[in-house]
């Protein structure tokens, strides 16, 4: 089975660039209230995932609260403990559903690296469900 049936495009997905800064990152999660993201380049390659706790981290190290404090630090230079991993736009269904036991999404680059979108693990789930109820 293909997996662009599933895929939510890089136009849906929310997303933050390496070259933001923290507070820009921070920003952006908390409006969209999400609690992890996909890091890309500006040239489009998936660099990898940036959640609460590698901000809160952060913060920490730098013994600060103060959002004009971290208005310098890029999402690059941060040390994050995870990044999802990504799978091949040609992968099977299968190991996406191995990929996503560990993660809320996957995402998903083509043969180039390049950040194409993301599947939540909300579709593989139904997907599985699916599956599930032809059998019974």
């Amino acid at each position: 089975m293909n997996i662009l049936f599933y895929l939510l495009p890089k136009s849906d997905v929310v997303y933050v660039y390496d070259d933001y800064s923290l507070r820009q990152a921070m920003e952006k999660m908390e409006y969209h209230k999400y609690s992890a993201v996909p890091i890309i380049s500006r040239a489009g390659g998936y660099v990898g995932t940036l959640t609460e706790g590698d901000i809160l981290w952060e913060l920490r190290r730098r013994q600060t609260t103060d959002l004009r404090a971290v208005e310098e630090v890029k999402i690059r230079s941060l040390n994050r403990k995870w990044d999802n991993q990504p799978v091949n736009i040609n992968c099977e269904i299968e190991d996406l559903i191995m990929t996503s036991m560990n993660q809320n999404f996957v995402p998903v680059i083509d043969d180039n690296r390049v950040f194409i979108g993301i599947v939540t693990r909300k579709s593989i789930i139904e997907y599985c469900y699916k599956q599930y109820k032809k059998l019974v």
